[in-house]
Order: C-alpha cells, then sequence, then structure tokens
C-alpha cells in the first residue's frame, strides 16, 4: 500500500530544521544552512547539481534512496519560494532552474492560488489553497501507485505528523547548533505515542534515524 514518507529531514542537535530569516539569498535561514553539509558533500548532491565527485558510504546512500519509489512531492509555499503573500512574480518557479530535481509532480501548500506549470525533466508544480488532506488526495492520485514524499518545510510536515498521516520518517540529526528557528516536534508527547524508532545508523558526519507509524 503506498505510503506517505518524509526523507533526508534534517535538524540541528538542538532541534531546529531551520534558522530564523529565510530569503533568496538564505534558503534555510540566516546561518541555517551548515545543517546540509552532510547532503552537500555527497556524490548524489555533486551529480543533482552538476558538478564531480562527492563522498560514497552511508550518507551517499540514504542520500540516493531519497527517491526510490516516489511518485508525488508536497511541499509548503516557504520550501517552493521566498516570496510572502500574493504571488507578485509568477516569473519565480523554485529554488532549482529549469530542471528540478524531483521528476513528477509536485504540490505545493499556499493560501494564494496560482496556475500549475511543467517544467524540464516531468517535473510539474500545482498549487493547492484547500488544505493537507486534498493535496494529499491529489499526490496519491497521480503517483501511479507510489509513495507520496512531504519536502517541507517544517510547517508542514508538522501538520501531517500532528494529524498522524505520515507513516514514515527519515530524519538526519547532525551535530550543528542553530540556537533558534525552526523545530519540528512541537507535540513531543502525541508524536511518541504514534511513532518508533525502527533504525538508528550513525556516520562519521550525521546520524540517519527511521521513525514508523506504530500499527
Amino acid at each position: 500500500m503506498p505510503k506517505l514518507v518524509v526523507r533526508g529531514y534534517t535538524m540541528s542537535l538542538d532541534g531546529y530544521t531551520a534558522a530564523p530569516g529565510q530569503s533568496l539569498e538564505n534558503p534555510f535561514g540566516v546561518g541555517g544552512m551548515p545543517i546540509m553539509d552532510w547532503a552537500l558533500a555527497t556524490r548524489t548532491f555533486k551529480i543533482m547539481f552538476g558538478s564531480e565527485g562527492g563522498s560514497t558510504g552511508i550518507d551517499d546512500g540514504f542520500a540516493a534512496r531519497a527517491d526510490d519509489g516516489i511518485g508525488a512531492t508536497i511541499m509548503g509555499r516557504n520550501m517552493f519560494s521566498p516570496l510572502r503573500g500574493a504571488w507578485r512574480d509568477e516569473e519565480w518557479k523554485g529554488w532549482w532552474g529549469p530542471n528540478p530535481p524531483y521528476h513528477h509532480p509536485v504540490f505545493v501548500l499556499t493560501h494564494h492560488a496560482r496556475k500549475s506549470f511543467p517544467m524540464e525533466g516531468g517535473t510539474s508544480f500545482e498549487f493547492v489553497t484547500e488544505g493537507i488532506e486534498v493535496a494529499l488526495k491529489k499526490a496519491f492520485a497521480v503517483a501511479n501507485g507510489k509513495d507520496v514524499r512531504i519536502g517541507g518545510g517544517t510547517n508542514l510536515v508538522r501538520q501531517y505528523l500532528n494529524a498522524g498521516l505520515i507513516d514514515e520518517l527519515h530524519l538526519v540529526m547532525t551535530t550543528k547548533l542553530l540556537g533558534g528557528g525552526e523545530r519540528l516536534f512541537e507535540n513531543g508527547d502525541e508524536t511518541a505515542k504514534q511513532y518508533e524508532c525502527v533504525e538508528f545508523v550513525p556516520s562519521e558526519t550525521v546520524s540517519h534515524i527511521r521513525l514508523v507509524k506504530r500499527k
């Protein structure tokens, strides 16, 4: 049965998944980018961004498997764009250039309507204003029996988590400290009741943790 999953979701040692002050220059907030050092160093990410080299091993293995079996992605407005409010500039089509790394339909949760559009490589963006359950229904409808992934940001993942709709989370715990920002686990008691850790794999740089929903 297809699942709703989170993969490669990275957080600081003090529990933050992004720093305050997101902007075009700081997609993870001011000072937040270092939590992604583990991923950017891998061979998988180097290839994704048109470079050569990169590390292999545990971190690269998790990065390479992040797309396995994924038929659609859901993300929040903040992950798609640093812009806020009404879509004043519809020329903005994401952080990723003309050929985004998804290669399947992507649904963006937003309070402001915008027309859908296709991109190179099979990625398309559709904007959903009716809430998380409508977005999930749309995503499963086009995923062709594959899993649906939540890409972020933190507020959106937390909404699905608090609704008990996420089947599996792959979290990446770094050794970086951010000191502030957005926390994923604001409702710890319910998370502990609904999910359990089934895999813990440390690498030289981070720890990979997989949580699954209790049956």
